[in-house]
């Protein structure tokens, strides 16, 4: 699956162009946290692990900036109060 990244949200979308997945963030004031503010995933796509990517994703964008995560959204704050995959990059 191929996510797009723009305008502080990673995002997936079908051929028609309509969104069926995204994770929505905000940056700090000092530019220096991603707030995970928000996830959606069409019925169409769940139980396919496209929420865990759409994290995986954001995780792999902070790691590349140096950047931390602070969830805010309740799936990602279950996810990583769960999985020590992200312990190098919460907040």
């Amino acid at each position: 699956m191929k996510f797009i990244h723009k305008d502080q949200k990673i995002f997936y979308q079908n051929n028609e162009g309509n969104e069926l997945a995204y994770l929505q963030y905000s940056i700090s004031d000092d530019g220096k946290v991603l707030n995970a503010d928000a996830t959606f995933v069409d019925p169409s796509l769940r139980g396919q692990g496209v929420a865990r990517q759409l994290v995986d994703a954001l995780a792999t964008y902070a790691r590349e900036h140096s950047l931390k995560i602070k969830p805010i959204c309740s799936y990602v704050v279950h996810l990583f109060d769960t999985v020590d995959d992200y312990q190098d990059i919460a907040l």
